[in-house]
């Protein structure tokens, strides 16, 4: 009996055959493609591997003013950075045809069911889905592939067909849209710019420009704090917090002042419970760890999905959050005890071990958790997020903290005053999971009647703030609660916006021509930025995997709604091919000119390369070059006032103005600390994301901190 196993990708299939059999023989295609053989008794076992989707949607014909008509093709003849693609789809071509049993071991979500489906349907043959069985695991450890190689089950085919769905309404949305964008602007002003719209790029990119906006308009009000500095080092506010009245501010301040003792007229001190925490599911993790380490979603998906394929969590992209008992828990803890520190915190569990767990379920997968396989080489971000990961999983089966709360009420001048501490009084699960804040106050030892003497009683003026800005973590928890994107795109729909240079900054800002694209796509085809319209479609790609509609009726009605959005677009091409090509320049300035012109980022055809030159060429003829890969900082030359220029590796800055001279050649960065990871010195780099703090050492050690982390450490030394 021949079987064929097709896989996700080399390392999952690696750990596959030597779960099936550690007889597995590892063999290669072309010196490049691994594959594997295993041979026991009667039966032969192919073990073949894709990398990541093998096949990509294209026009069937290109010449069509709209792209409707779609084809999948081998992914290599879309995308010129995919050459590598063709020796996979040639091993599989070669080796997988002819099977009595083929075996879809992809990751068990729409992304890799479609990913093993296609690898089925146009390289194996077109009798391989005749004869296909699907193995479901959400582990790669030998326990979990054994039972699901045991257990087989049917392939679902409306897992499927959502794939199919969600990949042609991103294509014939995307495509479609962005291309229209593009000739609008070339047929108005004869020139061509690189522009992308996408299902859910574009209302996300819309979120962030009403958030601007709101900035934006923020008008502030001032208002006036109230504190009294007193004896056991307390400090107490006036009660009823903002002061917006000056007049009435200048009463109070006059009043307590009046006072040189407080007095207490009440203490209470009361406890609560600190519930469990629950596990994580991706978006969980992806927050934690941006909270925790500063990394971005993307960052953080990428070592998770290390981690899986590693074997040493479950799979990342998971919308659960709970753990159920067939996971053999117990098994999992005796495993990782084999690690003194978890070793440590586990026997301090209650013997009674039940797992706190969350609402949110999800059919395909459990929530985030280790397998109990330790790893015994990861890099610094895979060690990072196991950690978090193991630290959470364990911490679940703690009991509440308990928290003591200290709130007394103070009179000072006949003005009432409070002060707030805490502190934990059993530290419960805090004590095994390292990121937690611990509240760890004195309290003064007062009672009702006492005297306090106050040292000093001060007034602040300050002024109320803006709405925040998102961060990627905050911005993918967004997205999450308004139903936009999935948990596996939501991270990449923000790093595309970063590429396009829509948004900038690790507190998100949206960027001149980002900004002006969704005001003059929301005055003139506002269903392009809709996100009722992506919810909607959202729903539908459900609907389907639920039998409550079909692949056919939701690309029907996807086509309906891009032919309206087109149609938008050709009605108001003139102003919008303008409002985007302004939008677009006015993005390139960079600077001012000793002219009184702009100084803009240009593309010279001739030199292919781009510069910096003046607006009000050819009268001033005002340019400076822009070395390979530089980034135009925001932060200004001391000796010149021209825009700073970042490029190399490590990057380092440079006045724009090659002649400046020593201020810019000579640039030594700040050095802000010491690395905890290497001990070398930490300065400030400039990245895609603005300002960072990062490691001398880099790339060795690529330690990396934002400047409000520093800033807010710095702030506390001082407190």
């Amino acid at each position: 009996m021949k079987e064929v196993i097709i896989c996700e990708k080399p390392s999952s299939s690696e750990k596959i055959a030597k779960a099936l059999s550690s007889k597995a023989k590892k063999k290669k295609y072309q010196k490049k493609v691994n594959y594997w053989e295993i041979e026991e008794d009667d039966k032969k076992i192919r073990i073949l591997t894709a990398v990541g989707h093998l096949y990509s949607l294209t026009p069937k014909n290109t010449r069509e003013k709209i792209f409707f008509d779609l084809k999948w093709v081998p992914l290599y003849d879309t995308d010129k950075n995919k050459k590598y693609v063709k020796e996979y789809i040639n091993a599989i071509e070669k080796f997988a045809k002819g099977a009595d049993r083929y075996i879809h071991a992809c990751d068990y979500d729409i992304e890799g069911t479609l990913i093993g489906f296609n690898a089925l349907k146009y390289g194996c043959g077109s009798d391989a889905l005749n004869k296909v069985q699907r193995m479901k695991f959400s582990t790669l450890t030998k326990k979990d592939i054994k039972e699901s190689y045991e257990n087989m089950i049917e392939l679902d085919i409306n897992q499927v067909n959502s794939g199919i769905a969600r990949h042609v309404l991103d294509f014939i949305f995307g495509v479609n849209i962005s291309k229209a964008l593009m000739k609008s602007v070339s047929n108005v002003k004869s020139r061509y710019l690189t522009l992308s719209a996408g299902r859910v790029q574009t209302p996300t990119l819309s979120i962030l420009v009403d958030r601007e906006k709101e900035i934006q308009a923020f008008i502030p009000e001032p208002y006036w704090l109230i504190k009294a500095l007193l004896d056991h080092d307390i400090v107490a506010d006036y009660s009823k917090g903002k002061i917006f009245d000056k007049k009435h501010g200048e009463e109070v301040l006059a009043n307590s002042k009046k006072d040189s003792y407080a007095t207490v007229n009440n203490v209470k001190i009361s406890k609560t419970k600190k519930k469990l925490p629950i596990p994580f599911n991706l978006g969980g993790l992806q927050s934690e760890a941006y909270s925790v380490f500063g990394f971005s979603p993307k960052r953080t998906q990428v070592a998770a999905q290390k981690l899986y394929t590693g074997g040493f969590t479950s799979y990342p992209r998971t919308s659960s959050q709970k753990l159920p008992e067939s996971l053999n828990l117990p098994d999992i803890l005796k495993q990782l005890s084999k690690n003194s520190k978890y070793k440590e915190h586990i026997s301090k569990l209650p013997k009674k071990l039940k797992p706190n767990e969350g609402k949110k379920t999800d059919a395909a997968h459990p929530a985030i958790h280790p397998t109990g396989i330790l790893p015994t080489k990861l890099d610094k971000d895979e060690l990072k997020i196991y950690n978090l990961v193991v630290y959470r999983f364990i911490s679940l089966f703690g009991e509440d903290a308990e928290i003591e709360s200290m709130k007394a009420n103070l009179d000072i001048g006949g003005e009432d005053f409070m002060f707030k501490r805490k502190r934990t009084s059993f530290l419960g699960w805090l004590e095994h999971y390292p990121y937690s804040k611990i509240e760890n106050d004195e309290f003064p030892d007062i009672k009702k009647g006492n005297k306090i003497k106050v040292n000093k009683i001060k007034s602040e003026e300050k002024e109320t703030k803006p709405p925040g800005r998102y961060n990627e973590a905050s911005l993918v928890k967004e997205l999450e609660k308004r139903e936009l994107g999935t948990k596996a795109t939501r991270a990449d729909i923000i790093a595309k916006l970063y590429d396009r240079e829509y948004i900038s900054g690790k507190k998100i800002e949206v960027n001149q021509l980002g900004e002006n694209i969704i005001d003059t796509l929301k005055e003139y085809s506002e269903n392009i930025t809709s996100e009722e319209l992506t919810r909607s479609f959202e729903k539908d790609l459900d609907g389907i995997m639920n039998e409550k509609t079909t692949k056919d009726k939701v690309i029907g009605n996807a086509k309906d709604e891009v032919l309206s959005i087109l149609k938008d677009i050709e009605k108001n091409e003139k102003e919008i091919g303008n409002g985007l090509y302004n939008a677009y320049q006015q993005s390139r300035i960079v600077g001012k000119c000793s002219c009184g012109g702009d100084l803009a980022i240009k593309y010279s055809p001739r030199n292919k390369s781009t510069f910096v030159g003046c607006s009000k060429f050819p009268d001033c003829k005002t340019a400076y070059p822009l070395p390979r890969g530089a980034n135009v900082l925001k932060s200004k030359c001391e000796k010149c006032d021209l825009p700073m220029i970042s490029y190399g590796r490590p990057a380092k800055r440079f006045c724009l103005d090659p002649k400046c001279g020593k201020p810019a050649e000579n640039y030594i960065p700040k050095v802000v600390g010491k690395c905890p990871e290497c001990g070398n010195e930490l300065i400030q780099r400039s990245g895609r994301y603005g300002e960072f703090i990062g490691c001398l050492g880099f790339p060795k050690c690529k330690f990396t901190s934002s400047i409000d982390d520093l800033e807010s450490n710095e702030s506390k030394e001082k407190t």
